[in-house]
Parts: C-alpha cells; sequence; structure tokens
C-alpha cells in the first residue's frame, strides 16, 4: 500500500482524564497511552502528523497566573498558550520516541511550536464568547471587566468566567517548516491548542491576541496543508451521535457531507462539542480530503481501518 498521510487530532482526554488533579505523571501516563496507538497507526504505513487540545493544561497555567499575581508579573494569553504547547509537545515527542522505538521503528519526532494566523476584522472579535480560566466571584468578576476589559459570563452555580474570541484559522506562520518536516518522514507535532493566534500588521509583523483558536478547525487546515488523505480526530465518545444523550440516542457509523451538512442545519451537533468537528470535517472534505474519522482514542488503529468510529466521505 502506497503511504497515506493523516492528520491525527488528539483531544483533551488523551492528555488529561476526567477527575484527574493534573499532575505531570497522570498527563505523562495519559501520553505514553496515546503514543503507543499513534505508533499502531505508524506501523501500518501511515506517514502522521499530530495535532492537541490545550484547555486543561492553559486553565491551569492562567490559574498560576491568578494565584501569584502579586508575586510575578502575569502573562497574557498568547503567551500562555506558548508555554502549553511546549510543555505538551514536550511530553508526546517523548512518550511517541519511546513508543516508536519499543515497536521497532525509528522515525524522528518533532515539536514545532506554531503562530497561527488570523484576521484581526474577524467578527469573533467582536463577539467573545470562548470560556477560559479559572472561575470567578460576581465582585472578582466586576473588578477584572473594570481594570482588564475583561469580558466575563455567568455560568450557572459555577460562578463568573472570562471569554474571549474563537477567530478561525486563515495560515500557520510556520507553513514552510511543517511541510518540510512531513515530507521528510518526520511526525510533526504542531498547532497544539489550534496554535497561539497572531495579527499581522501592514508591515507584515506579527502580535499575539487574547484570543484561542479552535483545535478542530486548526486540525483540518493542517491536513490540508500537509496534503493529508485522512484526518482522524480522537475524541472521548466512539461515535458521532444523533440526539445526543436522549433516549433515542442513535449512532452513525457512516455519513456524507451532504448528511453531515443537513444534520448540522437541524441542531444536532451543538457549537460547544461535535459542532466544530463536524464542520471541521466538512471543510476539508470539501477542499481535496479523502475522509474524516471522529473515534476513540482507544480504537485509534482500527477505525483507521474502517472497523470503529464514524467515517465522514464526500
Amino acid at each position: 500500500m502506497a503511504e497515506r498521510t493523516v492528520v491525527i487530532a488528539l483531544g483533551g482526554n488523551a492528555i488529561l482524564q476526567h477527575r484527574e488533579t493534573g499532575t505531570a505523571e497522570d498527563q505523562f501516563e495519559n501520553v505514553r497511552k496515546a503514543s503507543r496507538r499513534i505508533a499502531e497507526i505508524v506501523a501500518e504505513g501511515y506517514a502522521v502528523a499530530v495535532t492537541h487540545g490545550n484547555g486543561p493544561q492553559v486553565g491551569d497555567i492562567l490559574l498560576r497566573n491568578e494565584l501569584a499575581k502579586d508575586t510575578l508579573p502575569p502573562m497574557p494569553l498568547d503567551v500562555c498558550g506558548a508555554e502549553s504547547q511546549g510543555m505538551i509537545g514536550y511530553m508526546l515527542q517523548q512518550s511517541m520516541q519511546e513508543a516508536l522505538r519499543e515497536a521497532g521503528y525509528d522515525r524522528p519526532v518533532a515539536t514545532l511550536l506554531t503562530q497561527t494566523l488570523v484576521d484581526g476584522d474577524d467578527p469573533a472579535f467582536e463577539n467573545p464568547e470562548k470560556p477560559i480560566g479559572p472561575f470567578y466571584t460576581p465582585m472578582q468578576a466586576k473588578k477584572l471587566q473594570e481594570e482588564k476589559g475583561w469580558r466575563m459570563v455567568r455560568i450557572p452555580g459555577e460562578g463568573y468566567r472570562r471569554v474571549v474570541p474563537s477567530p478561525r484559522p486563515i495560515a500557520f506562520v510556520e507553513e514552510r517548516a511543517i511541510a518540510r518536516l512531513v515530507s521528510a518522514g518526520a511526525i510533526v507535532i504542531a498547532a497544539g491548542g489550534g496554535g497561539v493566534p497572531v495579527v499581522a500588521d501592514g508591515g507584515g509583523a506579527l502580535r499575539g491576541v487574547e484570543a484561542v483558536v479552535d483545535k478542530d478547525y486548526t486540525a483540518a487546515f493542517l491536513a490540508r496543508l500537509v496534503g493529508a488523505e485522512d484526518l482522524l480526530i480522537l475524541t472521548d465518545v466512539e461515535r458521532v451521535a444523533l440526539n445526543y444523550g436522549w433516549p433515542d440516542q442513535q449512532e452513525i457509523s457512516e455519513m456524507t457531507v451532504r448528511e453531515a451538512r443537513g444534520h448540522l442545519a437541524a441542531g444536532q451537533f451543538p457549537p460547544g462539542t461535535m459542532g466544530p468537528k463536524i464542520e471541521a470535517a466538512v471543510g476539508f472534505l470539501e477542499t481535496g480530503g479523502e475522509r474524516v474519522i471522529i473515534a476513540s482514542l482507544e480504537e485509534a488503529s482500527v477505525a483507521l481501518a474502517g472497523r470503529a468510529g464514524t467515517r465522514i466521505h464526500l
């Protein structure tokens, strides 16, 4: 079989499980398990690029900022995102090298800290809605709004939380480096957490912005960049489902882009959960991709072989 290229998008559960405290030991253990699944895919003859979420890790970094604000200057969100890319990339890179060595494969693994170019006029900047960071009391939220200009929203039963824009990716600053590494046979870990969002001024100078780029849209963008035939989105469910969470829930093993668009229009896939994954899948397939598979991490290689998960195609 000719070598195919797959972009693997790891969900947050691949790094930090629910109810875990987030110790380095916990996260390394989860990443090692994920790396063994990726090594199985490499063994099938695939060229691989990997991207990942970073929500819990950035949340922890922001909380540390808050707790240490009277001792150390807090870092802006773009710097926190870069910090999380480095931390998770280190864990994945080391664990992937170990998993490949155990499986008898000699493939270079490289983490590339990625800046994602976004449009400063993206409508998302006028309507921030992505929650980040810790919860605050009403008094704390009011003070942060006044002092920092943050937009805060009330989460029932939890408190107040900051929300930031989630603009769409339009390019990676490091596109040439990513493409060359993949074409040279490296397993590349890139665009973690959607990448660090940056905007360019009239002269091309870059500036980080307080925003979060959706990791699913970024995964599809990465897949197009490296010429991947397949996009494998690994999450905490085994299949996409209609009427999710209701007694008449119906799991889907296969659907076309047309069917996916119909389900999106019917409100089956909410914006905060499955919606971005399906929209990213549709966008990837309509711009040259062949398959999108949404599956659980445990069934990654089986799903890629067509025996598990949900397959989406034209």
